[in-house]
């Protein structure tokens, strides 16, 4: 673990100043783009990894991100019926021009385009979670109620 040296790393790092929240964006020599890889680098529980799920609307084609547990599989049921339309498949492209970050790095907020957030409300459960700071290989620390601050998202039941 070593302090972020990427432009998008440094970049979220600045971001997370400005919204008053005081941490460390780090990164690894290893990816840490999944939850069970970032838990092992990290050296925490899987469940404190704070992953984004990228979904596509289907009416509005807007993206749609789930901040999930990292040991928590998505409902997109339960999500569809929250955001009030069905949900698609977010491929990698869609994913990066709606973010502007690769999947496996996707954080949670400074986004390219308005991007609806939800929230897992089993992140709750931790004094603190981590999650991607834009690339594959960083990684940032924030209690739950910084993460809500920062996406301005509701805590919602999405688990499947």
């Amino acid at each position: 673990m070593k302090a972020a040296q990427h432009p998008t790393a440094l970049r979220n790092a600045q971001l997370l100043r400005l919204a008053d929240i005081l941490t460390d964006v780090v990164e690894f020599e290893q990816p840490v783009r999944t939850s069970a890889e970032a838990a092992v680098a990290i050296g925490c529980s899987v469940a404190e990894i704070a992953k984004s799920i990228v979904f596509r609307g289907q009416a509005s084609g807007l993206a749609v991100m789930v901040v999930a547990s990292g040991d928590n599989r998505v409902s997109e049921a339960k999500v569809a019926a929250l955001v009030g339309e069905g949900l698609g498949r977010a491929d990698a492209d869609f994913v990066r021009a709606a973010t502007g970050y690769v999947i496996g790095g996707v954080a949670p907020f400074g986004h390219a385009q308005p991007c609806r957030v939800l929230l897992d409300e089993d992140l709750q459960r931790f004094s603190a979670v981590w999650a991607a700071a834009g690339t594959p290989y960083s990684v940032f620390p924030l209690s739950p109620a910084q993460l809500q601050r920062l996406t301005g998202a509701d805590w919602s039941d999405i688990k499947a």
